[in-house]
């Protein structure tokens, strides 16, 4: 199984057409505002620190390069090629290594494991950015990365965060300048039911150890100066079967 190509498509116009400025995305946030503070959460689950680390869906890399500051070693993965050439321009220290990765591919994972080992994963708003018949792909994907030692942390969007930017959207001026792209090209966020995210991770062979709610933070301001933020929730998750850390 592979994704469709027209996802596949409009990743690749997104990333291709994307400004390489620090913070141009707008869900490029700070470190010190996304994984500094999911790493606070994960740290506590983690069973072996010393795995390699795994960022799914890593985009132009700014969360892989802040990975690779606490982790011996660090790979960013994302389905578009144009993000991982753009995550290996942003690392000129080559402080991760990176890849190009269709999550839904099974023999590509299981390729990427063997060559790995057992891994920790960090995903971050992968699953209800894909296609339907890709979500529980995904899911197994973080599955088969673990192996048997790894753990996950995974932040979604929540349900709440689709009226969210459907308000955002139909603003009188229309939607703000960074959240423009993302719908022009076709991707469509939050498409993921609150109760159907714990299902689609015990149908993938997960175990949730730990959840609770944390907003998203955007790049993207309001009119009046304040941070745009979006509800969404987290997991720390085992393969079934795990022990305990």
């Amino acid at each position: 199984m592979s994704v469709t190509n027209r996802y596949r498509d409009s990743w690749e116009g997104f990333w291709r057409d994307a400004p390489e400025d620090e913070g141009a995305v707008i869900w490029d946030a700070e470190p010190a505002l996304t994984a500094e503070r999911h790493l606070a959460l994960f740290e506590p689950y983690l069973a072996d620190p010393g795995l390699p680390v795994v960022d799914l869906g890593c985009g132009n890399g700014t969360q892989t390069r802040f990975l690779a500051g606490r982790f011996p070693r660090v790979l960013g993965a994302d389905l578009s090629a144009a993000a991982v050439a753009l995550a290996r321009r942003s690392d000129p220290g080559e402080r991760a290594d990176y890849l190009q990765l269709d999550a839904t591919d099974r023999a590509a994972v299981r390729a990427l494991h063997e060559r790995l080992g057992d891994a920790n994963v960090y995903l971050r708003g992968v699953i209800h950015q894909s296609e339907p018949a890709d979500r529980r792909p995904v899911a197994e994907a973080v599955a088969a990365l673990l192996g048997a030692h790894g753990r996950a942390f995974l932040v979604e969007l929540s349900e709440a965060a689709k009226r969210v930017l459907g308000d955002l959207a139909g603003a009188p001026d229309g939607p703000p300048p960074k959240l423009r792209p993302v719908f022009s090209h076709g991707l469509a966020p939050a498409e993921v039911a609150d109760e159907a995210f714990g299902e689609l991770l015990r149908a993938a062979g997960l175990t949730v150890l730990a959840s609770g709610e944390l907003p998203l933070s955007t790049t993207e301001f309001t009119p009046g100066g304040e941070r745009i933020e979006l509800p969404a929730h987290w997991a720390a998750v085992a393969p079934d079967g795990a022990r305990p850390s």
